[in-house]
């Protein structure tokens, strides 16, 4: 689909990034949805008038890169596919449109919650930071797993639609166009009918957006691009807990090419 070119951008208000980081959401809920792309343009069509749409370089929708790092045996994976409930995850990711680029490292602790810790660093980092002596002390102080331990796995692109309401108590992110490549086993492939919506609200507000989806009964389902895409291009990994998600993809993708 093309996100870039939706008409619903010529009537929707905009914020700007600086703007949007000045929204700080305190008592943070996180809801993750999948929906078919040709669902998109209803939606927002419904929320014209109640959100806002961050432009980056005056474009509605923003270009990502990212690649995941693991073990050669693939632990991080292998954790999350286990239902660990502490567990860590390294990727670089670039803001195309931005020409920034970060490494970070995210945690998710035996209670649920996640944090992310990133820095700057140069393009040329992104598949090996291995030389860039900033990066290797930042990893091998607060990573479980040193330098030498990690491989690039899987590289993504996606684009992205960014939107907070107007009240300012909700940040919604939605990521289309994915494509996954695996650096290990040299496969590649697309999940062009699918979206990953990702809603993060002020705890203590309503969202309008949410109980939208309630309307379309579209429920939670959270699933990681790195699994999503070691799922896809990875044969060796294990896939058991997440064969109901990838049923459900598919279930989506296929209506959604009817």
């Amino acid at each position: 689909m093309d996100l870039q070119h939706l008409k619903v951008w010529d009537e929707m208000k905009t914020i700007t990034l600086s703007e949007m980081n000045d929204i700080r959401l305190m008592n943070r809920i996180d809801t993750k949805y999948m929906i078919p792309d040709n669902l998109l343009p209803e939606l927002l069509e419904k929320i014209k008038d109640k959100y806002r749409v961050q432009v980056v370089n005056h474009l509605p929708v923003s270009r990502y890169e990212t690649t995941y790092f693991d073990t050669v045996d693939i632990d991080m994976y292998t954790m999350h596919h286990d239902n660990k409930l502490k567990r860590q995850k390294i990727r670089t990711r670039t803001y195309v449109e931005s020409s920034l680029s970060f490494l970070e490292i995210k945690n998710k602790s035996n209670k649920g919650r996640t944090t992310k810790e990133r820095i700057i660093i140069g393009q040329d980092d992104f598949t090996d930071f291995s030389k860039n002596a900033t990066a290797v002390d930042f990893i091998n102080g607060k990573s479980i797993w040193g330098v030498e331990n990690l491989l690039p796995q899987v590289k993504t692109r996606f684009e992205r639609i960014t939107l907070v309401n107007d009240e300012k108590t909700e940040r919604l992110t939605i990521d289309g166009n994915l494509v996954f490549a695996n650096c290990q086993t040299g496969m590649e492939t697309d999940m062009h009918g699918l979206m990953i919506v990702e809603l993060k609200q002020d705890g203590k507000c309503p969202s309008y957006f949410k109980s939208l989806l309630n309307e379309y009964k579209v429920l939670p389902h959270g699933f990681s691009k790195y699994c999503l895409g070691t799922v896809a291009t990875n044969p060796d990994a294990k896939v058991n807990r997440f064969k109901s998600k990838i049923r459900y993809i598919n279930k989506l993708t296929e209506k959604n090419h009817d």
